[in-house]
């Protein structure tokens, strides 16, 4: 609300100075002035309909956050557009001079500002596509974060790890370039569905009841995420209804292979994409807690082998 009435009194101030204009062209004609007042007047129209009236009515019609907040920025480059090209009207007289103007000022800048070109081009392509939206989690040249604002140039993130471990917010904003999104991958984590596989893996020693161990790991992942379940196997159905995607099994599973040290176990299961270390955290409490009460598992450890050799003896079998 603070915001709207902002721009009411920012829309108040312009036609008061067209008014002004107005006044003082009535008095004192000029053709410059003329020109003046006519693109103050555009400028309030434009204003009002962009950034007051439309982004009101249509405000209180949609409930998504993150819809409004791309339809905000969608009358902003609207606006922006329509007045450059009303004050090329207005201020360049021949067409023929207003073609000769564009061509080389499209040229200059395509060429002396390729890369500013590229991130206006992307910024346009992220507002009219789904590449990634408000909120959601993405990875662009080894940068982590949740979007929390895309502008017509540059994408803001808040940092996920960088200098901390885990999927956690490092409390850096970094601007990424959107001309990242025209010839770099983007990995979004939350673009179709709310959650990922995630892993945790045990050694075990040999000696360990490793077939109980297996079972309650198993069983202690599935009360975790039970909870999940239901809406992982909605939004797989609603994913598979978009893309080609062979139905893949979702409930937890455990898989074991062998070393030269341990019994390697490692479980899989599926997490909230932005609650993945909590979620870690809670599985791991638990299985520690069941292993310590189990004197037939043990955690094992990288193991080495030392051989000590009698100096003296190596001594006296050299000199013979």
């Amino acid at each position: 609300m603070r915001q709207i009435y902002g721009q009411f009194f920012q829309f108040l101030a312009v036609i008061g100075l067209s008014g002004i204009c107005v006044i003082i062209n009535y008095y004192f004609p000029s053709y410059y002035l003329h020109k003046i007042v006519v693109s103050l007047i555009i400028l309030a129209v434009l204003f009002g309909i962009f950034r007051l009236i439309l982004p009101v009515l249509m405000g209180h019609r949609i409930a998504d956050k993150k819809s409004r907040y791309t339809l905000k920025k969608i009358f902003n480059i609207t606006t922006a557009v329509l007045f450059f090209v009303f004050m090329a009207l207005i201020w360049i007289e021949e067409s023929t001079s207003l073609l000769v103007t564009s061509s080389i000022i499209g040229a200059g800048i395509a060429f002396a500002l390729q890369d500013v070109f590229k991130s206006f081009v992307g910024g346009l392509i992220l507002l009219l596509s789904e590449t990634y939206r408000i909120g959601d989690r993405i990875e662009i040249d080894d940068h982590i974060g949740d979007v929390i604002d895309i502008g017509i140039m540059n994408t803001v993130i808040m940092e996920i790890q960088g200098w901390v471990h885990g999927d956690q917010v490092s409390g850096r904003l970094i601007s990424i370039p959107n001309a990242s999104v025209i010839n770099r991958p983007v990995i979004n984590y939350t673009r179709d569905h709310s959650f990922i596989w995630d892993e945790l893996s045990l050694p075990l020693t040999y000696d360990s009841n490793w077939h109980l161990a297996i079972a309650t790991i198993e069983q202690i992942i599935k009360d975790k995420v039970k909870s999940l379940m239901p809406l992982a196997e909605q939004e797989m159905l609603t994913f598979g209804d978009k893309y080609y995607l062979v139905k893949r099994a979702i409930e937890p599973s455990v898989y074991i292979s062998l070393t030269d040290n341990w019994i390697q176990v490692d479980a899989r299961y599926i997490c909230d994409v932005k609650n993945r270390r909590q979620m870690k955290h809670e599985i791991s409490v638990e299985v520690m807690n069941w292993i310590e009460s189990r004197p037939d598992v043990e955690i094992s450890s990288t193991t080495s082998t030392i051989t000590v050799l009698d100096r003296k003896k190596i001594e006296t079998s050299g000199t013979r």
